[in-house]
């Protein structure tokens, strides 16, 4: 049994998923120990356990842009959900996480079951039905898995979640003819018709496609995806998630208020959403559209034109080895999620507001260098700093004296999104 473990996934594949193997490989080697001995504890000794892997995400530029039909351009990272898997012989699917307990789903009914809205049940059973309809034949399996990614940090550990079991049932029965696209599509569909939330598809496909990707939403049923071969390593910097410490209460009415503005005034043009409004006839009216539908909905309105267009530009910088112009792009979207869409703090509130403050420090530790800016839906949750390596250590010091200890997640980019680790080692 030892043995099993040991040699399961090979130093070469751990080195090519996870950026920073190589500087500690035990805390890698200890994870894969960890989750197939939580394998053979929970579901028994197996000989032929495979291991998966699926990683969080951030969101690099295209701040709520994406539910507009507009462009985002973001990343996998080297947090991940990490499982063991087997196929059992029936007709149920069996998911131990770590710290949460076991789920069963039963594979002979994959209706919606209303009692399992909001659970991780339903993803699962959401994922297995959306399969079997596109043709291919689910059978059970089981899977023990734990995760790193850290909650409520906006590196979207419910994507995750999502794309490690489309992997699974992808590599145990589909012959892995799902493209990781197809993945996070499958993903997305189980998240909105199943578990109950309207989500984008930008989580899922940065965790399914991995590396940096850029992403075109114009057609949400057919999103153009790029994947940026760039090696961020390489840069100097450090990719930084600061938790600002906000209280995440319930949020949802500041969430939503976003897309619900902009989509007014998408309206007052007799249109859907912002991007099927060209943004110079919004200039032509904007004087009637901000009596129509409020200062902040216009503003809003704004933000969503430029940073579309700054997701795109980013990309191309990225694409062009050019990281310097992206750094300063970056701190353009920062600076206009800020102002003009306004989600760094809840409406109202003078006394907690822990993300713009946690911007001020940024700002007042990089000086002149590095980029930040908001990270994800905003309004509580984290911020996004890019940080030179030779002031890193100073501004993960300071940052936490300055915000709270434990506060600044360095991170890295990594190269490849939802994937089989076992798959090129012998069992």
């Amino acid at each position: 049994m030892p043995d099993i473990i040991e040699n399961i996934v090979s130093d070469e594949t751990l080195s090519l998923v996870y950026p920073r193997f190589l500087d500690t490989p035990k805390v890698y080697r200890d994870r894969i120990n960890k989750v197939c001995t939580g394998f053979i504890n929970t579901f028994g000794e197996s000989e032929n356990i495979r291991i998966f892997s699926a990683p969080g995400r951030t969101e690099i530029g295209g701040n709520h842009t994406d539910h507009q039909h507009g462009c985002v351009l973001a990343a996998g990272i080297d947090l991940d959900i990490l499982g063991a898997a087997v196929p059992n012989g029936k007709k149920e699917i069996r998911f131990f996480s770590e710290g949460y307990g076991l789920e069963t789903i039963d594979l002979t009914c994959l209706d919606v079951q209303k009692e399992e809205v909001n659970t991780s049940a339903s993803l699962i059973r959401g994922i297995a039905a959306r399969l079997t309809q596109k043709g291919f034949q689910i059978n059970g399996f089981d899977v023990y898995a734990t995760s790193n990614v850290l909650k409520g940090s906006g590196l979207s550990s419910s994507a995750a979640f999502e794309v490690l079991i489309g992997t699974i049932v992808n590599g145990l029965f589909c012959n892995e003819q799902v493209s990781a696209v197809e993945i996070a599509q499958i993903g997305q569909y189980a998240e909105n018709v199943y578990f109950g939330k309207p989500s984008g598809l930008m989580d899922q496909m940065a965790s399914s496609v991995g590396n940096i990707v850029a992403i075109d939403f114009l057609d949400t049923e057919k999103p153009v995806v790029n994947k940026i071969d760039f090696d961020f390593g390489k840069t100097g910097y450090s990719l930084c998630i600061i938790d600002s410490g906000a209280d995440h209460a319930d949020l949802t009415d500041e969430y939503t208020s976003i897309p619900n503005e902009m989509k007014a005034v998408a309206r007052y043009f007799n249109k859907e959403y912002l991007r099927q409004v060209e943004k110079s006839i919004l200039l032509e009216n904007i004087a009637n559209v901000r009596k129509a539908v409020g200062d902040r909905a216009v503003l809003r309105a704004l933000h969503f034109y430029d940073d579309n267009h700054r997701a795109v530009l980013e990309a191309q910088q990225l694409a062009n080895g050019d990281f310097n112009g992206f750094l300063q792009t970056v701190r353009k979207s920062g600076y206009s999620s800020y102002m003009y869409l306004q989600n760094v703090s809840v409406t109202g509130s003078t006394k907690n507001q822990d993300v713009a403050y946690a911007l001020a420090v940024c700002d007042e530790l990089l000086g002149e260098r590095g980029g930040f800016r908001v990270h994800g839906g905003g309004f509580a949750g984290t911020v996004q700093a890019f940080v030179p390596n030779d002031m890193l250590n100073e501004f993960k010091t300071a940052a936490e004296k300055m915000i709270g200890d434990g506060c600044c997640h360095v991170l890295s980019i990594r190269p490849v999104g939802g994937v089989e680790l076992t798959k090129t080692n012998s069992k």
